[in-house]
């Protein structure tokens, strides 16, 4: 195992790879992960040397607070590899900016430029193998941040540890998607940690989830947790409805995640000449539109599913059908979203980074 400074990053090179391991053809969404990872701790109210070592567990206190108050967040990302073999992120910034978002929400510390992305960057140019060229392929980046300080006394912690993992992945949904709308459960409220990317609101959503699944549902489509009349979220994505050429969704907010594919969606769909309405998109308005024709096309929208189109939802025992489409928008926009990533078209908005 060798070892090596770069950029104020200390490499320690893993003695083997574990790569030709791996079927890259039939891979389970985000359960291999690269040979290498990135960690960098907090302490004594500042960030220590970085360090990019081989893949393995972790040595924790039992006492150490994000397993008794929850403080961890994370991110999704994914970087690609062209036809020239050069790799591409598509807008880290986003993601960055993001992460210390939902840290302050928190009350984490945030994490340095310098750290974040040039961590990433060295990271992905010691694992660039992993990432396989081809529409579909790409490495899945999960940065995240953990309070590790240790006692159980109910205050932030003091010390933390931010890390980034790889995962080659292809397609995340697969077959139909149905879903549910939610009438009693939320994914979150006004005030709360909705808009943060926080671990506890994925871990909240599961339980109501499990019970969606059981009655032949592959996700739920959240609604405010006021009134349940409005609609927010799809499962772990962003939710669009088509109603005639229309595209609708609901604008972020203390509940709602500023998703970057959502954004992106959003601009690639107006460059396009589609009519967007950023607007509260009323259960009530969904289920006539689904009862009188207007409503085309419902998907979801997020850095693993892309876009996941739905077949159908159901709400108050209802099941309503959507209609067989050819060449919808969905598909329209993830095919110009996807080109773009993995620069097999012009990139006008100047969205992907090269490493």
């Amino acid at each position: 195992m060798s070892t090596t400074q770069s950029s104020k990053i200390e490499i320690i090179n893993a003695p083997t790879s574990k790569i030709n391991e791996v079927d890259f053809k039939n891979l389970s969404f985000g359960s291999v992960f690269s040979d290498h990872l990135f960690e960098c701790d907090f302490k004594n109210g500042e960030w220590q040397q970085p360090v990019i070592k081989p893949y393995a567990p972790l040595l924790l206190d039992p006492s150490s607070r994000v397993f008794h108050y929850g403080q961890a967040i994370f991110e999704g990302m994914k970087a690609y590899k062209d036809e020239n073999n050069d790799v591409w992120l598509f807008r880290p910034d986003q993601n960055y900016i993001r992460f210390n978002t939902s840290a302050v929400r928190m009350a984490m510390p945030e994490v340095p430029e310098d750290i974040f992305l040039n961590g990433l960057n060295q990271l992905l140019r010691l694992d660039e193998a992993w990432i396989k060229k081809g529409k579909g392929n790409a490495l899945y980046i999960r940065p995240f941040m953990i309070a590790t300080g240790t006692g159980v006394i109910a205050n932030p912690s003091n010390e933390y540890k931010f890390m980034i993992i790889l995962s080659p992945v292809s397609s995340y949904y697969s077959g139909d998607v149905k879903v549910i709308i939610a009438e009693h459960y939320s994914r979150a409220a006004n005030g709360g940690i909705g808009a943060a990317k926080a671990a506890g609101n994925y871990a909240a959503q599961f339980y109501p989830t499990t019970l969606a699944n059981k009655e032949g549902f592959q996700q739920i489509i959240w609604t405010d947790d006021a009134t349940h009349t409005k609609l927010e979220e799809a499962g772990t994505m962003n939710v669009f409805f088509r109603i005639n050429d229309t595209l609708l969704t609901a604008p972020v907010s203390e509940r709602i995640l500023d998703g970057v594919t959502r954004k992106t969606l959003i601009d690639l769909a107006k460059s396009e000449g589609i009519t967007v309405e950023i607007r509260s998109v009323l259960v009530s308005e969904l289920v006539e539109a689904s009862k009188n024709g207007t409503l085309k096309e419902i998907f979801g929208a997020g850095t693993a599913a892309v876009v996941s189109p739905i077949s159908g939802f159901s709400y108050q025992d209802v099941y309503h059908e959507l209609p067989k489409i050819e060449n919808t928008m969905a598909l329209q926009l993830k095919t110009k979203l996807e080109n773009i990533q993995n620069k097999l078209d012009a990139d006008p908005f100047g969205w992907t980074v090269k490493v």
